[in-house]
This record gives C-alpha cells, structure tokens and sequence, in this order.
C-alpha cells in the first residue's frame, strides 16, 4: 500500500496498519500537516472539528471538509457550545491576554476527542500543536498539564513537535520509530509552509494569528463589562452572539446600548429584539439600536439621543425615535448627541 501525493510517498509500517487515529482538524496548516503525517505512516484517521461557537475564521469548516476530502478520511463536525460556554464563564485555569481560557479549551477539546476514540475504537488522539508556539497552552508544561487533565495521557501525540516530547503510546507499542515524528518549535511557521508546499496540501486556512472572539481586544472587553454588570452565568448563548455586533455603550452600570454600524448589522440587531428595548427611526435613515438593562424614561431619552447622533438627522435638529418594548411602543423627540461630546469616548466599549 502507497499513500501519494504531489511531492509524498510514503510506505507505511506494517506495524501501524488497521491502528487508527482521532484528528482534532481546524481548517488550519498545523492540524492539517498532522493528519498527513499520521496517513504517511500508515494510521487510519478520523477527523474531528469541534464548534464552540467563537471561533470566526472564514471558511473553516469548508477548509477542514475540503482537507478531508483531499487526505480521504471522514470528519466528524461536532458543537460543543455548551460546554465551552461553561469554561468561558469560569475557568479553572483561568485567562490568557484577552477572555480566552486556552488551556481549559484544550482540555475540553481533547476530551470530547477521547469519547470519539471511544466511539470508533481508535488507538490514540493527533493534534497539530507544536511546542513553544503559544505562550499561554504550547510551552512544555502546558502540554503535560492538558494530556494529564483531558484523561489522554500518553494517547495524546503532537507529530509535528513528537521528536521533541516524551514518548507516547503508538511509539511505546513500536507503530513508529521516534524519528518519524518532526521537531518542530517555536512561532515560526516556515517549516509547517515548506512542508505543504513539497507534500501539496492546500486546503488549510492560511495562519493569521488565529481567529478565537476571545482573543479580540474589543470583544475581550465587551464580555468582561457583561460579566461585571450581569455576572457570567447570566449570560446565554444569545448574550455571548451579540456581544460581536454593533458598537457598545455603557451608560450606567444597569443600562447598556447597542447601535448598528451599517444595514446587515441592523438586520443582526433586530434579530436581538425580544427582551430588550428597540430604538428605530421612522423619518429618517437611521440605526437600529437595542437597550439593556433596567433603563429610567431619562436613561431611554440617553439612548434615543445616543443612537441619532449615528443617523442621517442633523446634530441641530429635533428627530423622532421609536422606542418599542414588546407591545409598547412610544416615540420620543430628541436632539442628536453631538459628536464631540465627551461622553461618548468614556461609554464606549471595545473599540
């Protein structure tokens, strides 16, 4: 049997045949090298992509079938939202830079690959993390920490930095030799582009810092303000959405307003509606605006004057903005806040 592609060919160990392999894939370049390699050496792989619903890359879950197809394997596309959502709101390893709980995600990402080995009788779970290339989840202890936490231990095997780590359970068993696995570190990813481009891999998203909300500055911010006025476990999934659209405003610590920056997002925001107050201009061009809280009839005069100071009203004259509730509906006449007032820099959030 010979696995070939453009630039590989690779005579797999006897050894390693009818052995098989979970794959947690991305969409990117490391967990795309990984599960090549793993084919190259004669391991039958199961792909994997879990959706925790903050990741926003473009076109990864069409990249990882994509990749599927390309290598052969079939993929398995799981949501683990829930579960993420209660990491996100405490976790036990605590925050990176941002609100980004890297290692309890790693944890629970391994995890549910752990019951998909179960499920297909695999042998052991693949990641395309390479050692020294995050500072909060890739340094040598981080990695200990998360094969021990996730229950995998020495099922858990990084091919791409394997030369550089303990021996782990396929090469304890004599699938592969130590050699086979790479020694790739650090941040760099020319050797992970060298290797796609001699073994002809394409299908990957091309690496750019990641695309975890939760390493958005902007987004970081906005959750962190909701956990203070609301606390994290009041938060839904909905809650969690919308904290990426529009542009934020806390005007008091009860009361928070959320106007739309162009059309889409106006569409986005009235999607939002029930439960909150809506704030729509009948006369004139205008944004859609939501408010949160417990607002006072001044804290809505605010909001209205907030949301017509992004409409097409001019800043000298009178406007009418909706305000609806459910079944109540009133409008008010407000002038548009200024754009100079100073006001605005000290409620705005994320931006």
């Amino acid at each position: 049997m010979e696995i070939r592609w453009r630039g590989l060919t690779a005579r797999p160990y006897d050894t390693a045949m009818g052995k098989k392999a979970v794959a947690l894939v991305s969409g990117g370049l490391d967990s795309a090298l990984a599960c090549a390699l793993a084919l190259r050496l004669g391991f039958a792989v199961v792909g994997v992509n879990l959706a925790t619903g903050f990741c926003v890359g473009k076109g990864r879950c069409d990249t990882v079938l994509a990749l599927a197809q390309r290598l052969g394997i079939p993929v398995r596309l799981l949501d683990v939202g829930d579960e993420f959502l209660a990491v996100v709101r405490a976790p036990k390893f605590g925050y990176g830079s941002g609100m980004n709980p890297c290692l309890d995600c790693r944890v629970l990402m391994l995890r549910a690959a752990g019951r998909v080995m179960e499920e297909e009788g695999a042998d052991f779970v693949i990641t395309g993390e390479v050692l020294g290339q995050r500072p909060m989840s890739q340094h040598r202890r981080a990695l200990d920490l998360v094969a021990a936490e996730s229950g995998l231990g020495d099922r858990l095997v990084r091919p791409l930095s394997g030369r550089l780590l303990p021996a782990t359970f396929p090469e304890r068993m004599g699938w592969v030799r130590r050699d086979d696995w790479l020694d790739i570190q650090g941040r760099s990813r020319k050797r992970q582009l060298a290797l796609a481009r001699e073994w002809g891999l394409t299908e990957f998203v091309q690496p750019s810092g990641g695309c975890c909300l939760l390493l958005s500055r902007p987004y970081a911010i906005r959750l962190g303000d909701a956990f203070t006025a609301r606390g994290p476990h009041a938060l839904d999934r909905d809650d969690f959405a919308l904290l990426r659209f529009g542009r934020h405003f806390r005007l008091s610590p009860a009361v928070k307003v959320i106007v739309g920056r162009e059309e889409r997002e106006n569409a986005v925001l009235a999607g939002f509606a029930p439960g909150r107050w809506v704030l729509s201009f009948p006369a004139v061009p205008g944004p859609v605006a939501l408010v949160e809280g417990e607002p006072t009839a001044c804290d809505l005069a605010l909001a209205a004057r907030l949301a017509a100071r992004y409409s097409d009203a001019p800043s000298d004259e009178l406007v009418t903005v909706r305000v609806s509730h459910g079944n109540d509906v009133q409008e008010l006449t407000v002038l548009p806040l200024p754009p100079n007032d100073p006001r605005l820099a000290r409620w705005r959030l994320g931006e």
